[in-house]
């Protein structure tokens, strides 16, 4: 019995924590880092500021952790869209880019979020800890289906110039990204998919657009 109340007693404490997190998030989506005061935070999620500091020791704590989560859920959207496929490496790659230029991936409340973070990660070592393992996170994931796509049209690749192409590449999506999140009605349904697709195939020689076609 004491092993069961203890159980529960965690995912309480979790649920809590996640509370607190998404109401930061919420705040920090609206107006900012300075929007996430403890007293809006604990307004928003239902809860005395008190309690707040019984999760997280300081603001700071709870910001990271918002930071975490954040970073952690835009890398598991991304690696959702790959999910359940059976496509070969060159069509992975070509899902991977199209879907991470089209909604809902590019969404303003998330370019919102991350611009909002952004500057915390110049002044704060473990917000930039947690940025780095972000970006490393997509970064890698990126590498490895170029690898896997350059290996299936027969040009295989030294570790160096993969990720270098990564990098390239990431940059690429990136610029989309966040014109796409920012601008949305700037262009045309479609038209950064598209753009991703035929740039970074142009920059690995690679017919990403062909088997984006063949995908859809």
């Amino acid at each position: 019995m004491s092993g069961t109340r203890r159980r529960f007693r965690r995912e309480g404490e979790a649920q809590r924590q996640g509370d607190l997190i998404a109401a930061a998030l919420d705040l920090i989506a609206a107006g900012g880092p300075q929007a996430a005061t403890v007293r809006a935070i604990a307004e928003r999620a239902g809860v005395t500021p008190g309690l707040i500091r019984h999760y997280f020791h300081t603001k700071e704590d709870l910001i990271a952790a918002a930071y975490a989560s954040f970073v952690e859920q835009m890398t598991a959207d991304h690696r959702a869209t790959l999910d359940g496929t059976t496509l070969d490496p060159m069509a992975r790659l070509a899902r991977f880019v199209s879907l991470s230029l089209s909604p809902p991936l590019t969404d303003a409340r998330t370019v919102g979020l991350w611009a909002g973070f952004i500057h915390l990660v110049q002044r704060d070592q473990h917000m930039r800890a947690i940025h780095e393992r972000g970006y490393h996170a997509f970064r890698d994931e990126l590498q490895m289906l170029i690898a896997d796509a350059l290996a299936a049209a027969g040009r295989p690749a030294e570790p160096a110039r993969l990720r270098a192409e990564a990098i390239a590449c990431n940059a690429l999506i990136d610029g989309l990204w966040l014109e796409g999140s920012v601008l949305p009605e700037d262009f045309a349904p479609g038209e950064l998919s598209r753009l991703g697709l035929e740039k970074i195939g142009a920059l690995l020689g690679l017919p990403l657009r062909d088997h984006a076609e063949a995908d859809g």
